[in-house]
């Protein structure tokens, strides 16, 4: 087993889903509800989120191949789009991969934000998608390595409900100052990440390996 591959899954699957980061989001989604159906409402969101991202690991390689898309390929497109993610995230502004206005002014107005837009955009957006179908292809089909991306979601989305569920308590101890602060600590990690998926993807290129 790879310890740089088990690094590289637990540090994608951590800064991509941002535990940190969904606490004011969640308050922000829940703010009409009480606390009891905001737990609901966490419990749903993550329980969906999970399936879409299982969903699309065990789909997405079936998919890219369908499509005529190569690994390389999508490993650039991938850290090209996970490195835009970063820079919001250094910024600590929200990134507009996740969710735009006219989504904000839906969920405010909607009744349960659970499905949208806690569980998509907000958890299992098109970076988290990204950077599953990365993994799975990396993973080449070995089941040791396929396992070790699942656990690494589990624990990233795991470590996300107590996030969650506990944001009122964790706003109050951390504060906006320390969650901005985090935040741009994990997007200098997924900045990095992001730059190494384009330069692996561009070794890999069979033109500029001639």
């Amino acid at each position: 087993m790879d310890a740089r591959f088990i690094a590289t899954a637990m540090a994608t699957a951590f800064t991509i889903i941002d535990p940190i980061g969904m606490i004011p989001m969640t308050l922000a989604a829940t703010t009409r509800v009480t606390p009891q159906r905001r737990n609901q409402i966490v419990d749903q969101a993550v329980i969906v989120a999970a399936a879409i991202i299982l969903f699309m690991g065990v789909v997405g390689r079936v998919l890219l191949d369908y499509l005529g898309v190569t690994l390389p390929a999508f490993m650039i497109a991938g850290g090209i789009l996970l490195f835009l993610i970063a820079i919001d995230m250094l910024f600590a502004r929200p990134t507009r991969t996740k969710r735009t206005q006219e989504e904000e002014r839906e969920a405010a107005a909607g009744e349960n934000p659970a499905v949208f837009p806690l569980a998509v955009p907000m958890i299992a957006g098109p970076g988290t998608i990204a950077t599953v179908l990365l993994l799975v292809n990396l993973s080449h089909g070995d089941r040791l390595e396929l396992t070790v991306v699942a656990v690494a979601y589990a624990c990233a989305l795991f470590v996300t409900w107590l996030c969650m569920r506990a944001s009122s308590f964790l706003m109050r101890l951390i504060g906006t100052t320390g969650i901005h602060v985090i935040t741009r600590l994990l997007g200098i990690i997924l900045a990095a990440l992001a730059v190494q998926f384009v330069l692996n993807g561009l070794a890999q290129t069979p033109l500029l390996r001639r």
